[in-house]
């Protein structure tokens, strides 16, 4: 069981160019779902630092529950569990019963392709430009797939998402209780 994730993201990409691209290179071409997203926080929002959270994540009929504990800004800085739930919602309410914060709901697009070993998931949050995160087995064969699709090695950022949306974007989304398409407060 691999528990550390490898992944990069870069950022304001031309989104249709790069879909061209791994379809090109022969990509394997998972499709473009919604995922609606919980994150829940310790009841007195130590968590919301950003360095630890749990996310249920719902993307068509699959509810996934994950722990993630970012503990550097490198390609295999973040801890993550990850296990199957039948129920967002039933989830969700076990959390709050426990005295768990679920905290934010958020949503974006994500359009995901296998390359090789990487896979690069295509992410349109609202209020940014798309980004693609790249994720694989080593930071070396995070920058082969970089380098397929054209991407420079200097240009990845291994910042978490949160880090990225509020440090390159000024979206304070670790404060917001919805960061969805039609809700933001």
């Amino acid at each position: 069981m691999n528990t550390t994730e490898i992944e990069c993201r870069f950022l304001e990409i031309d989104k249709e160019a790069l879909i061209a691209k791994l379809r090109a290179l022969g990509a394997t071409d998972e499709g473009e779902t919604m995922l609606s997203e919980t994150i829940i926080y310790d009841p007195e929002l130590k968590w919301r630092d950003g360095q630890r959270f749990i996310r249920l994540r719902t993307s068509g009929g699959t509810t996934k529950l994950t722990y993630k504990e970012h503990r550097a800004h490198t390609a295999d800085g973040t801890y993550e569990l990850e296990v199957d739930v039948s129920d967002h919602a039933k989830a969700e309410l076990i959390f709050e019963k426990i005295g768990l914060v679920p905290f934010r709901h958020q949503e974006k697009k994500r359009h995901v392709f296998h390359l090789g070993d990487a896979t690069f998931d295509i992410d349109t949050w609202p209020r940014i430009p798309p980004y693609v995160e790249i994720e694989a087995p080593s930071e070396a064969a995070l920058k082969k797939a970089a380098q397929a699709v054209g991407f420079d090695w200097k240009d990845a950022d291994v910042h978490n998402a949160r880090w990225v949306i509020e440090n390159k974007y000024g979206i304070p989304v670790g404060k917001l209780r919805w960061f969805t398409f039609d809700r933001y407060e």
